[in-house]
């Protein structure tokens, strides 16, 4: 079974690049194959990572619905689907949730999209899972549980409040088997004796901080992968020092 690594936040605090350098962090490791999963509604892991989507399994679901698996089994049709749904990297694959565009009940489709990822899933070592601020989507299309959350959160408190409630979420909902950490993103300077005593008073863990990094600004403007950026980047080193801590801690 893979070990299924969750990052989550509000929009806005640098969770998807959070994402992609735990992504590149696991290659450099040599801890492939990696399965990344775009389950944001608001897709974008793809332009993180450097790659082209060529589907999503939202696509999918509404396809079978209009009855387009005429000719195969339903089961075949969505395996199919989700296979060219892949896109593939050295190292790496990824793979995009989507969403439904109509109204209706999706439970069938959702079910069978569910067995196909399971299925999917168990050919890596790793899953890397952008989330939304919830955390439904992992339990709507896949059954694997979450080893590792990573709750990213910019300095403010509304951000902070958002970090918590998806922390208790994801133990409410029970998909979270392991530890959760919070990740304090684009920070200016050492953080706050206020900040950190906030953070205590959620009951959050800081796992580390990722600085305001002009490098990883200038990438986003030109439309490059910030996935690739050099260790010389400040948040890149930052982010690489955070998943060293977490892994040993959470893999002990």
């Amino acid at each position: 079974m893979s070990y299924v690594i969750a990052v989550a936040g509000k929009g806005g605090v640098g969770k998807t690049t959070v994402a992609g350098m735990m992504v590149r962090y696991l290659v450099e490791h040599d801890k492939t194959p990696i399965l990344a999963v775009d389950a944001d509604s608001n897709s974008n892991f793809n332009e993180v990572l450097g790659l082209e989507l060529y589907g999503t399994l939202g696509e999918a679901r509404e396809d079978m619905k209009k009855g387009q698996s005429e000719g195969m089994t339903k089961n075949l049709f969505i395996e199919m689907r989700v296979n060219q749904s892949l896109a593939e990297a050295e190292g790496f694959d990824l793979i995009a949730m989507g969403r439904p565009e109509g109204a209706g009940c999706y439970c069938a489709a959702n079910h069978l999209l569910t067995e196909s990822m399971d299925k999917l899933a168990d050919n890596y070592n790793y899953l890397v899972v952008d989330n939304e601020a919830g955390m439904e989507h992992i339990s709507r299309v896949t059954t694997q549980h979450v080893d590792l959350l990573l709750v990213v959160s910019d300095p403010s408190r509304r951000s902070l409040q958002a970090a918590q409630r998806v922390t208790e979420l994801a133990k409410e909902m029970k998909v979270l088997r392991g530890k959760a950490y919070l990740v304090l993103s684009m920070v200016r300077g050492e953080p706050s004796p206020e900040l950190l005593a906030t953070v205590e008073e959620m009951g959050l863990e800081l796992a580390g901080v990722i600085p305001d990094d002009p490098m990883l600004a200038d990438y986003d403007l030109k439309g490059l992968p910030t996935s690739t950026l050099p260790m010389e980047s400040p948040a890149k080193s930052a982010a690489f020092k955070v998943f060293d801590k977490v892994l040993a801690e959470a893999q002990a």
